[in-house]
């Protein structure tokens, strides 16, 4: 592990959580979106993150054998996936986006962001950068005790 590891993983997820906020608050914008260009309500977004592992040849000696995957060396996007789960009707003729026939003839379907979860994501996002931020800051102040040290 290098001298700089701390901060590159960190910095990983800072780049997470940033992309995690402008896609929350694209959903939030879009809440009430019932027709997007392609056509139809705008569909919630996720961003699926994964970890990502450097060094598979250290072995952790305190977890068992087939347990372990390495050191790791932060997190990177997999995919920003659409959530297809329906979302809310709202019974309005009027609206230019209402169903014309069928059971449900007369509701609009909204798309199904929940601006509650939405905020707690934001939230949760705001956190975890922040403290990734600390990480930065601690592992900075460590190397600046370590060149005083040498002096």
């Amino acid at each position: 592990m290098g001298l700089f590891t701390s901060i590159n993983i960190a910095a990983t997820g800072m780049s997470l959580d940033r992309l995690r906020t402008d896609v929350i608050s694209d959903n939030i914008a879009n809440a009430s979106t019932t027709r997007t260009q392609d056509g139809g309500k705008f569909q919630r977004k996720m961003v699926i993150a994964q970890a990502i592992q450097d060094d598979l040849s250290y072995r952790n000696p305190f977890v068992p054998e087939g347990k372990d995957a390495g050191v790791g060396g932060g997190v990177r996007v997999s995919e920003i996936k659409k959530d297809t789960s329906e979302g809310r009707f709202v019974y309005d003729p009027t609206h230019p986006d209402a169903i014309l026939s069928g059971p449900r003839a007369g509701y609009v379907e909204y798309p199904n962001v929940n601006v509650v979860n939405e905020m707690v994501d934001l939230i949760s996002a705001s956190r975890s950068y922040e403290a990734n931020s600390t990480v930065i800051q601690g592992s900075k102040e460590m190397f600046l005790k370590a060149l005083e040290i040498g002096r």
